[in-house]
Order: C-alpha cells, then sequence, then structure tokens
C-alpha cells in the first residue's frame, strides 16, 4: 500500500500539539503516542517555566498548563531554536492569546522577563568607559550601549508577585532600564522620567553631543532653572557612563 507520509506527519504532529481536539493515528499505539506527547510538551512546559518564573509563581497549576497547553497547540513557531521559544511566546501573547481571564498585565510581564534573557545572550560586546572619557563628559559625543534597553510599561512590572497582582495600571508609566554590564551580569534600575527621555534622545539620535542632549532636555522640561536642570542632567549621565550605559560615540 502507498503511504502518504505527509498526512500521516500530519496527523501525528496534530495530536501531539493538541490531543484533546484530534484523534490519535489509528495505526500508532496509545503509549507509544503518548511517550512523544510528553517528551515534546515537556521540553516547551520546561523551557516557559524558566524563562518566564513570575508568570508561573502567580498562576495555579491549571492555569499555568492552560496558558503552555494553548501556546503549544496553537502558535506555530518559526524558529528551531529553543532560545527563541521565549520570543515566540511574546509573539504568541500579544498576537493570539485572546483569554478575558489573563492578568491584564501579562504581556507587558513576559516581555520584561524574556528582556533578561535576551540580554544574556546578546553577542554583543562593549568597551568599558576610560576615566578620561567620563571627566570630559560635556565635551563628548555620546552613545547608548546596545546592551542598555530602556523600557517603558504600563504596569510596575518589577513588583508584580502573588501578593501584588493589579487590576488596573497605575497613572503613571514605570520607566526601567535593563543592561548587561562589563562582566556579563543583567541589572536592572528604575528611571525616573526625565532620565528615560534622556536615553529616548540620545537613541533617536544614535550620537549626539553631551551638550546637545542636555540642552535639548532643558529645553522640553521648560524648567524655570534651566540650570539646575542641566547640572542634573549632567550628573545623571555621568552616572550613567560610569555604569557603561552610556559610551563614547566612537565615528565610523
Amino acid at each position: 500500500m502507498k503511504v502518504d507520509f505527509k498526512a500521516t506527519q500530519n496527523e501525528f504532529s496534530a495530536y501531539i500539539r493538541d490531543p484533546f481536539n484530534n484523534p490519535r493515528p489509528a495505526d500508532v499505539k496509545q503509549k507509544r503516542i503518548e511517550t512523544y506527547r510528553e517528551l515534546f510538551f515537556n521540553n516547551i512546559n520546561s523551557f516557559l517555566s524558566s524563562n518566564f518564573p513570575v508568570i508561573k509563581t502567580i498562576l495555579n497549576d491549571k492555569q499555568w498548563f492552560d496558558l503552555a497547553q494553548d501556546f503549544f497547540s496553537n502558535h506555530v513557531s518559526t524558529t528551531p531554536y529553543f532560545s527563541e521559544i521565549p520570543e515566540e511566546f511574546i509573539d504568541y501573547l500579544q498576537n493570539e492569546r485572546k483569554n478575558d481571564d489573563d492578568h491584564p498585565f501579562l504581556l507587558e510581564l513576559a516581555h520584561y522577563e524574556w528582556v533578561e534573557m535576551a540580554l544574556s545572550i546578546d553577542k554583543e560586546e562593549i568597551i568599558a568607559n576610560t576615566p578620561h572619557f567620563i571627566e570630559r563628559l560635556p565635551q563628548q559625543f555620546i552613545s547608548v550601549s546596545p546592551l542598555a534597553w530602556p523600557l517603558a510599561y504600563q504596569f510596575p512590572v518589577q513588583q508584580i508577585s502573588p501578593s501584588f497582582l493589579p487590576d488596573t495600571p497605575p497613572e503613571d508609566p514605570t520607566y526601567l532600564l535593563v543592561y548587561r554590564d562589563i562582566s556579563d551580569e543583567v541589572n536592572f534600575i528604575q528611571l525616573p522620567p526625565i532620565t528615560f527621555r534622556l536615553l529616548q534622545i540620545v537613541q533617536e539620535r544614535g550620537s549626539i553631543s553631551c551638550e546637545d542632549c542636555l540642552n535639548q532636555i532643558a529645553q522640553e522640561s521648560a524648567h524655570p532653572e534651566p540650570d539646575k536642570m542641566l547640572a542634573s542632567g549632567l550628573s545623571a549621565i555621568k552616572d550613567l557612563a560610569e555604569k557603561n550605559i552610556i559610551l563614547q560615540h566612537h565615528s565610523s
């Protein structure tokens, strides 16, 4: 008999993905296919658990299983790499997940948890700033480290826990900076709005003189005492430069 391998493969994979809504292939023993099913699902479930530990903590066992199963059943991944599954999970939450019972901060929390992993495996490398550069900051051209990501969220995602599950976002957004330092450690900082805007300006320009950046901040803020704003901004830039978040821009 001629076997349609593609049809057989599709039937097999459909059951592996979603045994609750697809029939078991008639020529495959129950025990054997369940072994495959558990292997595939447990791998995905384990990877999600390790990369989204806070989400797993705030959900009960059934909620977590249903979420992982829905992702496994319905999302068509575009990557063969396990390290990119968390990014696929973000895409699924943003574009495919439809569940009114989900926490309203679920997508933002998942993104926040994903960032740590993404930065930890990023292949970019940076060179530490020299004392000479930091001493002469006002005269320098600056850029933002590719390993420093300023982030804005509606919810205070860094505070989410089983004892803190907000239903509505606060009035003001949460500004965070996640960065990988020279020792390859990933760090998190909560930013005041003015520092977040400062980093935005530098990122938008790609490279900008420190002086121009400070002048733009002072102009945008319309501070009644611009000299104080300039001094405060320079202090913030110096602190970021000492952490190698703000870097010296080298023209190519």
